[in-house]
Parts: C-alpha cells; structure tokens; sequence
C-alpha cells in the first residue's frame, strides 16, 4: 500500500482495446471501493482521462501481425523492459494485464520472476482454445486469475490445465441499446440494406477488398433497390478509397462509432472479415457472411488451429451457424451464393436469426456489468 493507505495497481496495455477495457475497470473500481486506489503503467486516451499517466505512448508498442511483431521485435522487447524495471520500482500491490498477451505476457513472465508474490490479473484470455493450447499451462505460473470475455473459455482453462478463470461478460452486452434498432428503424426487405466490413487492420483491408466489391455487384444486381454501407474505420479511410475505386458500386461510407452502430440497427445481413465485430453483428441480430485472408507465413501454421470456426458468434453459440470462407476459399462466387439468400426471406435468414437469439442467453451476466465483474475479482485479489 502507498503512504496514503491506497491500493498500488500497476495496469498493462498494448493496443487501444486494452485502453477502452482498463478505464471501465478503473471506473468500476472507484464506483465499488471509492477513490482508494493509485494507478500507473501503460496508459491510451480513455484511461489517460481517468488521470493515468502513461510510462510511454501506447502507439510506440501496437503491432499487429506476426510479420509485424517479428520485425520491430527489438523496439518491442525495449520498451517491456522499461515497464519491467518501472514495475519493479514502483513495487505495486497488483499487476493487471490487459489483453496484447505477446506484449503483456511477456511483461508478466520477467515481474514474477522478479516478485514472485505480486499478484497478477490477466484481462481477456488468449485464444488458447484455438491456437497453442500449452500456452494455458504455462499461464498458470505467472498469472493468478483469468477475467474471460467469452462464457466457453473457463471450460478451455480448466480442460488445458490453465490459471483460475471467471467470465465476467463481454462489454458488448452493455451496449446493446445502440446495438439493436428501435422500432421502425430497420425498415422492410423490399429496400434491403447491406453492410461491408473490411476490417480494421491495413492488411485485412488490402486483402478483402477486391472480393467484396465484386459481391456487392452481384447483390446490386440482383437487388437493384439495395443500399450498401461500408463503416470505416478513420485511419484506414485513405486504404479503402483506394480499393473503392475498382468498385462497380459505390458505397455510402461511414465514419465514427455512432455512424456504424446506426448503420448496424438498419441492416438486414452483412458481408464482415472475422473479428469482434462477427460478435457485434450477431447481438444487432444482422445475418452475416463472414470471410478472411491471412499473410502467407500464417498460412504456414493454418493446420494448427484447433477451434471449430474463426468467428466469435459461431464460438459462443457452439456450432457454426454463420458461414465462413477462409484464404483461397473466400472468392466473390462463394460469397455471393451465400450473402445474398440473407437478404430475403428464406431459411437462410430465418436459421441465422434464430440463431442469434441464442447468443443473449449465452453472454448475459446473472447481474452487474462487466467492468463492475472483473473490478471485484481484482479486489478480491489484492493483498489484505
């Protein structure tokens, strides 16, 4: 504990999920035990404004890709040393990892050795369900609790000898209210509405593009009355103009997270690369086709992936109710053929919407909030 009686907690992060993760549990922390706490470590904007001061820019360590990761290793192992030493300095009386495990994971690691007795709190368990399984047995001897976003991963733990786990809920099911249209605000099938998500990463974008802008042609022309809106993501607007060019047709694109919720609750299917945004499609109730295309030195190890799908809705429901195209497999025909039944009535809409109710029950927590969960499993791992 600090001079001031206060709990020292030391938070981790690598990229800007982590931050948008880390200033809802400082928030939660505060609302449950009051302004008790002092925190310090790797800070974005969101817990910048909760009054943490970051050791360094966050942008100096957001790599994704393990062609990226492979080459700015040097900078990346740099500065986790700097956050090593400052945690060692700082003597904190809790370690919190959030998500990035090949940065934060690795940080954790170096401070056990160094203070075997600190504990440690990792927020959003890697994928050891899908991809190198060993990973979850290892954890266990640098981390003390897992804080799980998915219901199914505290069974992969306990199944692959892995730290303690709880769910504590997705913070998507606190949004739901933006998520899903009020009435009249998702209108009829007779103009349907199509959205195209190419990701949120360069190398997903410049990989999908071409694809789906020949789908969208084909939906054109078999629904001439369709409406197609392509959420952006702000930094990736001058990559996607790019690939709109070789588009037939054009998209009415959008930026900024309200502008892509509203176009979420008048939707009715959408064509997304696989990522969290499967799993915000499928609590909006938008059928969905999902494809991507990795680098070619992941293709290497493609045959090492254990789950039974890429996409987070499929993994949550427990069988893969959206379909799926991966690398070669995600062409312009086979989209097609599956994208556009969903916008009409059918069976291929009606199973997917029936599908999509399941995923409430599945997700929902008994009460609370996420935030206000994982807050309360920190607590109760704080020293006496």
């Amino acid at each position: 504990m600090s001079e001031a009686g206060k709990a020292k907690i030391y938070i981790v992060i690598g990229e800007e999920s982590g931050d948008q993760l880390g200033a809802q549990v400082v928030k939660a922390l505060r609302r449950i035990a009051g302004d008790h706490f002092e925190f310090d470590g790797l800070a974005g904007e969101r817990m910048q404004k909760e009054g943490l001061h970051s050791l360094f820019p966050l942008s100096d360590i957001a790599v994704m890709g393990i062609v990226n990761i492979i080459q700015q290793y040097p900078s990346l192992h740099r500065r986790g040393m700097e956050v090593v030493h400052d945690i060692i300095a700082k003597k904190p009386d809790l370690l919190l990892i959030i998500d990035s495990p090949e940065f934060t994971h690795a940080v954790a690691k170096r401070v056990r050795k160094q203070m075997p007795d600190l504990p440690i709190i990792d927020y959003v368990s890697p994928s050891v369900w899908a991809w190198r399984p060993g990973r979850a047995k290892k954890m266990a001897a640098y981390v003390d609790h897992v804080l799980a976003l998915l219901p199914f991963e505290v069974q992969a733990h306990k199944e692959l000898s892995g730290p303690p786990c709880s769910y504590v809920g997705h913070p998507l099911i606190e949004r739901l209210d933006v998520l899903r249209p009020s009435e009249g605000e998702r209108g009829d099938l007779s103009h349907p509405v199509l959205l195209v998500l190419p990701g949120s990463r360069r190398s997903e974008v410049s990989r999908l593009m071409v694809e789906f802008g020949k789908v969208v042609a084909k939906a054109k022309e078999r629904y001439p009355d369709l409406r197609v809106i392509l959420p952006a993501v702000s930094h990736l607007r001058g990559l996607i103009n790019e690939g709109l060019e070789g588009w037939t047709v054009k998209p009415d694109v959008v930026e900024g997270e309200e502008a892509k919720f509203a176009a979420f609750r008048q939707a009715h299917a959408a064509l997304a690369a696989s990522g969290t945004v499967t799993l915000e499609l499928g609590l909006a109730g938008v059928p969905m086709v999902v494809a991507y295309k990795v680098d070619w030195i992941t293709r290497q190890f493609k045959w090492l992936l254990r789950a039974h799908s890429i996409v987070l809705t499929n993994l949550v429901l427990g069988h893969n109710a959206i379909p799926e195209f991966i690398d070669d497999a995600a062409d312009a025909d086979t989209l097609a053929d599956h994208l556009l039944p969903l916008l009409e009535d059918g069976a291929p809409r009606f199973q997917q919407l029936s599908a999509l109710l399941e995923l409430d029950k599945a997700m929902q927590l008994p009460e609370g909030t996420p935030s206000e969960a994982a807050a309360r499993i920190v607590l109760d791992n704080l020293p006496k």
